[in-house]
C-alpha cells in the first residue's frame, strides 16, 4: 500500500496563507485585539531590513488664543517624532513522528495546518510577554515607572491582604496609571493562578461566544487573556504575579510575503524514513509607541534580546503608549 506524504497533502501556495489565516483565528492576542493586523506592516514585513522606521505626528500642544482685529495668531507647528520597530526571522521544522499522528485525520492537510497554526498562536504570545519583560524591567525598563503598580509585598503567606492581591479596587489603581486615557484599555492578561483567584471572589464575568466558541472571560469590563507565560515568581514566602492591561491594537502585527518555496517547504529523507515540512516566516510584532533600539547578533532579534530592557525606548507620550 502506497503510504500519504506531506507532499501529497501539502500545496505550499495554498498552505502558506491558509496556515497565517488559522493563526490569526486561533490566536487569543489577536482575537481580543491585542495585536492588531495592519496591512502597512505586512507591506513593511516583505521588504528587506533588519528594522523600520516608523515616522509619526506628535499631538499639537499649548492653549488657544482668543482672536483680536488688530493683531493676528501666533503660528505654531506640529513636530514629527520617530518609532523603529525589528523584523523578525523565524522558523520551524518538524519531522515525521509528531506529523504521522496528524496524517490520520479526515482532511490531512487542514489538520497539519491546524496543528502548525497553533504552533505559531503560541509562539506570538511568548515574544510578546518577552517583550513585555523588557519593557517592565525591574531597573531599566522605560515603562517601569510610567505604566507599572506594585502592590505586591513578599510576606508569609496568611499575611497577604486584599491591597497586595489583584482584586477590584487595586485594577482601578493599575487603570489610573494612564489618567484619563485608561477608558482605551481594554483587555487583560494574566496568570491562571490569578483568574482563579477572581473566580472565586466572584468578579469574573462570562459572555457567550458567537459561532460556538467558548465564553468571553470579562473583568472590570475588559476581555481577560489567561497565559500560565505572565510572570510567577516565588518569592520567600508567597509568589508574585504581573498582569497586563492593553489597549485595542497595543501591539502591531505584519506578516511578510515570502516566496513560496521560502514559506513552506516539504522533504523526504529516505536514509532515516523521515518526512520534514518546513515553515518559515518574515514578521513585525511590534509594541506601538515604544521605540526598538537595539543591535541582534543575528539577523534578527531573539526572545532574550527583545526581553533585555537597554534595547527598547519611549517614542510616544506615557498616554498615548
Amino acid at each position: 500500500m502506497a503510504k500519504t506524504k506531506v507532499s501529497d497533502v501539502i500545496v505550499p501556495s495554498v498552505f502558506a496563507p491558509y496556515a497565517i489565516q488559522r493563526t490569526t483565528e486561533l490566536s487569543e492576542i489577536i482575537q481580543s485585539g491585542i495585536a492588531g493586523l495592519d496591512a502597512e506592516f505586512d507591506e513593511i514585513a516583505s521588504g528587506g531590513g533588519k528594522t523600520a522606521d516608523l515616522p509619526f505626528w506628535k499631538e499639537p500642544t499649548g492653549d488657544d488664543e482668543v482672536l483680536s482685529d488688530s493683531a493676528g495668531m501666533t503660528v505654531d507647528k506640529i513636530t514629527a517624532g520617530q518609532d523603529t520597530c525589528a523584523i523578525h526571522n523565524r522558523g520551524k521544522l518538524w519531522g515525521t513522528n509528531i506529523l504521522a499522528k496528524l496524517l490520520s485525520g479526515d482532511d490531512p492537510a487542514e489538520a497539519i495546518a491546524m496543528f502548525v497554526a497553533r504552533f505559531w498562536s503560541r509562539a506570538l504570545q511568548r515574544m510578546m510577554l518577552k517583550i513585555l519583560d523588557g519593557l517592565f524591567d525591574n531597573t531599566a525598563g522605560v515603562l517601569r515607572t510610567t505604566h507599572r503598580l506594585n502592590i505586591y509585598s513578599d510576606v508569609a503567606s496568611g499575611s497577604i491582604t486584599d491591597a497586595m492581591r489583584l482584586t477590584g479596587e487595586t485594577f482601578v489603581d493599575g487603570l489610573q496609571k494612564l489618567g484619563d486615557a485608561n477608558q482605551t484599555l481594554t483587555s487583560v492578561a494574566m496568570h491562571s493562578d490569578v483568574e482563579a483567584k477572581l473566580k472565586k471572589l466572584d468578579l469574573i464575568d462570562f459572555i457567550p461566544a458567537s459561532e460556538g466558541k467558548p465564553q468571553l472571560r470579562i473583568f472590570q469590563g475588559r476581555r481577560v487573556v489567561v497565559d500560565d507565560g505572565c510572570p510567577k515568581v516565588a518569592g520567600t514566602n508567597s509568589p508574585a504575579y504581573t498582569s497586563y492591561l492593553f489597549g485595542q491594537g497595543a501591539f502591531a502585527l505584519g506578516n511578510g510575503v515570502l516566496d513560496t518555496e521560502d514559506a513552506v517547504e516539504t522533504d523526504r529523507d529516505i536514509t532515516n524514513s523521515d518526512t520534514l515540512l518546513a515553515n518559515r516566516k518574515r514578521l513585525i510584532f511590534h509594541p506601538r509607541g515604544v521605540r526598538w533600539i537595539g543591535t541582534p547578533a543575528g539577523a534578527s532579534p531573539t526572545n532574550t534580546e527583545m526581553a533585555a530592557a537597554a534595547n527598547w525606548q519611549k517614542a510616544y507620550e506615557d498616554k498615548h503608549i
